[in-house]
């Protein structure tokens, strides 16, 4: 993207947005780079910023650090002063009390000509503020019919208190008003997966039971818990990866086709395979298709790591699991018998997250002599970090007489759209917010059946009272992730490892 490019017209009205938290890391090290980015782009509508936090200080003091912050955590080449100094204009700070009602009286006043705006509430602080600010909102006169309140991951700790956020939230927002944003829903090649599932004549009729044999889907990260310890320890992998990203990457998989491209069907349909989920209840059930471990010190190379319990932050006699891997089964027409393999974990070999179809083996065998060579097809959808979808197809080695050999079609976006940045995840899911788009976010029946669906696990381990399993930094988990697989004839796809 050129550093003056040319202002796109913009389908979204004008917008005030409030971002609540404003001092955080979230704001800091996301959102204003985001919205940077999309004015640096000329995507973002006309409208003002208002950055609100307890912290005193005047908004040069603000701008100034923000800024810095930017300048850490964005590539130099997309960041140009004259531009940010240009983006600061449209920036005000506000100090405020997230929860005290009288504090949002400034706010109130500036905000009370411009009632027809798009406003966009974004809450960049805990969970269990989201209630009380909602009434604070409300009690101020700020909610209009054009109000959105964007709430972040995690809703609550269980399902009760995720319950009873909802529950705060709605007593003064709508739920087409509520945006509970995850991230990983922004990235470009989750929505091509709905688009090479819907688009192409060429997957849907495979997409079932009858052509798949399993489906693998992996989050790994090399990272270990970066400063989060206290937030990490009380949360672990499951609350905070699998019944959010790795829940909603599933749902995308296996849900069914939408009547048309909107948004409360396309919700509607993950839904119904939330609801369609397996549960894994029983004591032996948990045993059986769960593996919870913790990461012991080890090298992520080049360097030695500690261990998960010798990091800042976190209790010596903590169980806590920074690795999970489930065998999920959906109960409907299409994918009975077809097991969903989820996984994710921290300080693991590589980072990656991708999903992995595996085909059934061909029906007929004709070349006989090859069958100790012959591989199933595979789909592999790669979300990070490089963007790309391959398709391994067995074909006939050159200059041969009939040998064969998976070899991959190889789909990367970079490639295949050179020189044309694809936005980021925030970027776009903040665009999706103003224009009033929450086709990409998540409808509060999807958090609570989720947290059903994850609640009886962690219930099972806690009554199991196992060991929490070990495993190296620097590996793919431990070897009882293997053995999950593995009893079904089945093995992690690893092209990395």
């Amino acid at each position: 993207m050129s550093r003056h490019a040319e202002p796109r017209p913009s389908d979204a009205r004008p917008f005030d947005m409030v971002v609540i938290g404003a001092t955080g890391d979230l704001a800091r090290r996301k959102l204003f780079p985001a919205l940077y980015n999309l004015h640096q782009q000329g995507r973002l509508p006309a409208g003002r910023i208002f950055a609100a936090a307890r912290q005193e200080g005047g908004r040069d003091g603000y701008l100034k650090a923000t800024e810095e912050a930017a300048r850490e955590n964005m590539p130099a080449a997309e960041f140009f002063p004259e531009v940010w100094r240009a983006f600061s204009e449209r920036v005000d700070y506000l100090q405020l009390d997230a929860t005290d009602p009288e504090s949002y009286e400034g706010l109130a006043e500036q905000m009370a000509g411009y009632r027809e705006r798009a406003r966009v509430f974004y809450l960049a602080t805990p969970p269990n503020l989201y209630g009380d600010i909602s009434q604070a909102i409300e009690d101020a006169g700020l909610i209009t019919r054009e109000t959105r309140i964007v709430l972040e991951k995690p809703i609550g700790h269980d399902l009760e208190s995720a319950q009873t956020i909802n529950d705060e939230v709605g007593r003064n927002f709508e739920e087409n008003q509520i945006y509970r944003i995850d991230h990983y829903l922004g990235k470009e090649t989750v929505q091509n997966l709905m688009a090479l599932r819907f688009s192409n004549v060429l997957f849907e009729p495979l997409w079932s039971s009858e052509q798949i044999d399993h489906v693998q889907i992996t989050v790994a990260e090399t990272l270990g818990v970066e400063g989060r310890g206290g937030y990490y320890d009380k949360s672990g992998a499951l609350r905070d990866m699998v019944q959010n990203h790795l829940l909603q990457l599933l749902c995308l998989t296996a849900m069914e086709p939408p009547a048309r491209n909107d948004q409360d069907l396309i919700r509607g349909e993950k839904i119904k395979v939330l609801r369609s989920l397996r549960p894994i209840s029983s004591l032996e059930e948990v045993a059986r298709k769960t593996v919870r471990a913790q990461y012991r010190a080890g090298v992520i190379s080049p360097h030695s790591v500690p261990g998960y319990l010798e990091e800042e932050g976190i209790d010596p006699r903590s169980t806590t699991e920074t690795f999970v891997a489930i065998k999920a089964e959906i109960d409907n027409w299409r994918w009975s018998g077809v097991p969903f393999y989820l996984r994710t974990g921290k300080r693991l070999a590589h980072r990656v997250s991708e999903i992995v179809i595996q085909f059934r083996q061909v029906p007929h065998l004709l070349f006989a002599d090859q069958a100790a060579l012959m591989q199933e097809n595979r789909l592999i959808i790669r979300l990070q970090p490089d963007e790309s979808i391959k398709l391994g197809l067995m074909i006939k080695v050159p200059g041969s007489k009939m040998l064969l050999k998976r070899v991959f079609l190889n789909l990367n976006l970079a490639d295949a759209y050179a020189g044309q940045r694809a936005p980021l995840a925030y970027e776009r899911l903040l665009m999706d917010v103003i224009r009033g788009n929450a086709t990409l976010f998540m409808h509060r029946d999807e958090v609570e059946e989720a947290r059903k669906w994850c609640e009886p696990i962690l219930d099972g381990w806690v009554e199991r009272d196992d060991r929490v399993r070990a495993y190296a930094a620097g590996t793919w988990g431990p070897s009882e992730s293997i053995a999950l697989l593995e009893r079904d004839g089945r093995s992690w796809y690893e092209q990395l490892a």
